[in-house]
């Protein structure tokens, strides 16, 4: 092949084989597209970790396909029952929480067991947020989070979904 035959060379004398693709573009939610539902979890005998493990999950919008890490996608979540929440092990009088009231001298040690006497759904609110992201952001979840100590919730309006743990 000579220079003037090279020239007048096509491409389609090449026979490149061309692939044609789709073009897929990721999609982020924002508070105009995010569906927000309600959610019914009952807490009765379930291990506290792994309840709030799953909550945390529902709360942060994780098991939907549009989850998008700096928003707000997921679901409100109530949970009846909290003050029924079971600790495996010694873990109820072994485990201590420590918080500090700022002033010197202000450390203060406390149990599940005395935590559940005094504010019983505390603890499920304490182990839940701990789960959550340490920013403004985690702050705005925890308040999609509603507990209570009986069997019966004041949201019966939203109709809620009923879910048990091993379907999340």
């Amino acid at each position: 092949m000579n220079c003037r035959e090279r020239n007048n060379f096509s491409i389609n004398q090449l026979k490149i084989k061309t692939v044609e693709t789709q073009s897929y573009k990721t999609v982020y939610a924002n508070p105009k597209t995010v569906t927000k539902g309600w959610v019914v979890i009952d807490a009765t005998d379930v291990v506290l970790g792994r309840l709030a493990s799953r909550v945390a999950l529902i709360l942060r919008g994780k098991d939907k396909p549009y989850f998008t890490p700096n928003q707000d996608c997921g679901d409100n979540v109530i949970i009846v029952n909290a003050d029924k929440v079971k600790l495996t092990g010694k873990k109820m009088t072994d485990r201590v929480y420590v918080r500090y009231t700022g002033n010197p001298g202000g450390q203060r040690f406390s149990t599940p067991k005395e935590i559940l006497a005094k504010k019983p759904t505390e603890l499920v609110r304490m182990s839940i947020k701990g789960m959550l992201p340490k920013n403004r952001l985690g702050d705005k979840l925890i308040n999609n989070l509603y507990l209570y100590q009986g069997s019966e919730h004041p949201h019966q309006a939203q109709n809620p979904k009923t879910i048990k743990l091993n379907e999340i």
